[in-house]
């Protein structure tokens, strides 16, 4: 799991910003014949491969795969590059995704590759397996659990870095004994603010002031909180130390028993959070976003899942989304309940996985919502984020960020970006979203 730095805070509008294309190294290039990568079931996908004109040795060995949702092998074969170029196809019969690589080596050694993706009828993809049935009675049980821990903030006033806007840190009381740990800001001037929930990627790091101070100079009121009970600003060594120690593995923590998941105490932080700010006399009690990137975006859908006075939600490229997607061949993405199981029982961190599962707090969440997703994104992948999408009930714009991995390399998750900004001039203009985006050279077409 990456630990970039990006910030942005029923009718379904479909944004594809660029062909789909990718290539991991200078060598090998690889697109759909679509450059959307969007396809309908029984219709013949085509892979075009092409050596970089930067390239000067030969490749040979030449292969490619074709993989379900990053999962499950479809196909695979050997890549003839004939004056440069190939093609091979697949015809897909069902909804879903699929990821093709093409991996060859250059007369000097290196080995090159390059990933493509396409999906199939995107709005029809289908969680992995059923709510739990008493998954609504387990999560109010919690919150009432929480409820009974007084709040108890405590804020702590310093110095913010930006003209024109307070900075505080802030504690909150959380389940259990333990704390929610964080950093607040807000313009001096207004008495009535918009507000904004931000919530982590996944690791172990500091939390920077910029990263609520520039949302506060735009006009919000921001509560950015750690995913750890951990102080916001210690010196770099004590997160490394504890990255390589007792965290070295959170997600795994507890992973067998939903009383005892790791996740459990972050995603309560996530409904404390909004609580929070929506007791705050500075609240407009209009607006609350909620935004986050990977691990953020899980946390995002967590907090409009269960909490309603959420207003709307941005997640860019969100993880644990159909954490059991291995059951229909598609690979599950981060935090790989299963695969880091450990000497756990697996069918218990299985089940457990399904109360902590995005897809199912996006069927609970009812705001409008900005999603991007990376067509060869290995980390979330975007079998699992359609099937939490499609589960959301407001309305929802998905960016299609076909050139996008995980970590967005090459700027490939600008546009998403772009349209975050929009977003958020919307809410703090008191105005509906613009549905259809302003900047260039993209494709929109409405998904039914």
């Amino acid at each position: 799991m990456s630990m970039y730095r990006r910030r942005f805070g029923r009718a379904l509008v479909l944004a594809i910003l660029a062909p789909v294309l990718a290539s991991a190294a200078p060598g090998i290039t690889l697109r759909t014949d679509k450059p959307a990568g969007i396809y309908q079931p029984s219709e013949d996908i085509i892979w075009h491969a092409q050596k970089s004109p930067d390239l000067t040795n030969e490749i040979i060995g030449a292969s490619y795969t074709l993989k379900q949702g990053g999962g499950k092998l479809l196909g695979a074969g050997p890549v003839e590059l004939k004056d440069g170029t190939a093609t091979f196809s697949f015809t897909a019969q069902d909804p879903g995704a699929i990821l093709a690589e093409v991996t060859g080596t250059n007369r000097d050694g290196r080995v090159v590759h390059a990933l493509a993706g396409a999906v199939i009828a995107p709005e029809k993809i289908a969680v992995s397996s059923p709510c739990p049935d008493d998954f609504d009675a387990f999560w109010k049980t919690k919150i009432e659990e929480l409820s009974a821990v007084p709040e108890n903030p405590v804020l702590q006033s310093a110095d913010g870095g930006k003209p024109g806007v307070n900075f505080w840190k802030i504690q909150l009381d959380n389940i259990r004994g333990t704390h929610i740990q964080g950093q607040l800001a807000r313009p001096v001037a207004g008495d009535k603010l918009p507000a904004m929930l931000v919530v982590q990627w996944a690791g172990v790091y500091p939390l920077q002031k910029e990263w609520v101070t520039e949302h506060a100079a735009e006009g919000w009121l921001t509560l950015n909180i750690m995913a750890h009970d951990l102080p916001i600003d210690q010196p770099a060594s004590y997160y490394e130390q504890l990255t390589k120690g007792a965290l070295a593995n959170y997600t795994a923590i507890g992973n067998d028993d939903r009383e005892t998941s790791y996740f459990l105490r972050m995603f309560l932080a996530c409904y404390r959070a909004v609580e929070y700010l929506t007791e705050r006399p500075d609240w407009d009690g209009r607006t609350l976003v909620v935004s986050g990137t990977s691990q953020g975006g899980l946390q995002s859908f967590v907090a409009a899942g269960l909490n309603h006075k959420v207003t709307g939600l941005m997640a860019l490229v969100p993880a644990g989304c159909d954490d059991t997607g291995d059951l229909v061949g598609r690979k599950p993405g981060w935090p790989y309940w299963m695969a880091s199981a450990g000497h756990h029982d697996l069918k218990k961190v299985r089940e457990t996985s399904r109360y902590f599962d995005a897809v199912n707090f996006a069927a609970r969440a009812t705001c409008p919502a900005l999603v991007g997703l990376g067509l060869i994104d290995t980390t979330s992948p975007p079998s699992g984020v359609y099937a939490a999408i499609n589960q959301l009930k407001g309305f929802k714009e998905v960016v299609v960020l076909p050139e996008s991995n995980h970590h967005g390399d090459n700027h490939t998750q600008e546009p998403f970006l772009k349209r975050a900004a929009i977003w958020r001039a919307s809410w703090l203009a008191h105005q509906p979203v613009s549905t259809k985006p302003t900047y260039g050279g993209e494709h929109t077409a409405a998904l039914k």
